[in-house]
């Protein structure tokens, strides 16, 4: 896997994150997010509980995980690299799961969809980072994010 093909992969799962959780990140479009997966919910009959939208710290903390995860995706997208690949696997797994934990706990069956989704990113991401870094693409300064990486 060569170093540019990897690049291309850090950005694109930066476009998904910015479509997938874009709208969370305000206040005025978070209602909107949640109006969407309610009827994603009820159109699929799907089973679990969804979360009450009318709490003022439900709306902050999906500002705030979608706030932070817009920043993350432009840094991605405007400085992709190795390291930043690496390090978006590593949340990728780890907002995985908190996506088992809220199925488990009785969380509404939508984030299966989310999930499986989010497992497959962390994976092919994985791979790529893992075999760009194997490959010589990835030394030791390019996981550092030296300017080679600015393709």
């Amino acid at each position: 896997m060569n170093l540019s093909t990897a690049l291309r992969v850090v950005r694109a799962s930066a476009v998904y994150d910015l479509v997938v959780t874009g709208a969370f990140a305000l206040p005025w479009t978070v209602g909107l997010a949640f109006q969407t997966v309610g009827w994603t919910h009820g159109a699929l009959g799907l089973s679990g509980a969804l979360p009450s939208t009318d709490t003022v710290f439900t709306a902050l903390f999906a500002n705030l995980m979608g706030s932070v995860v817009v920043v993350w995706s432009v840094v991605r997208l405007l400085r992709p690299s190795l390291a930043l690949g690496v390090a978006d696997t590593c949340a990728r797994f780890l907002f995985s799961l908190g996506m088992g934990a809220a199925l488990v706990a009785g969380g509404s069956t939508v984030l299966v969809g989310l999930l499986v989704v989010e497992v497959a990113w962390g994976v092919v991401q994985g791979a790529v980072m893992f075999s760009a870094l194997r490959s010589g693409d990835g030394a030791v300064s390019g996981v550092l994010g030296s300017r080679h990486e600015d393709r």
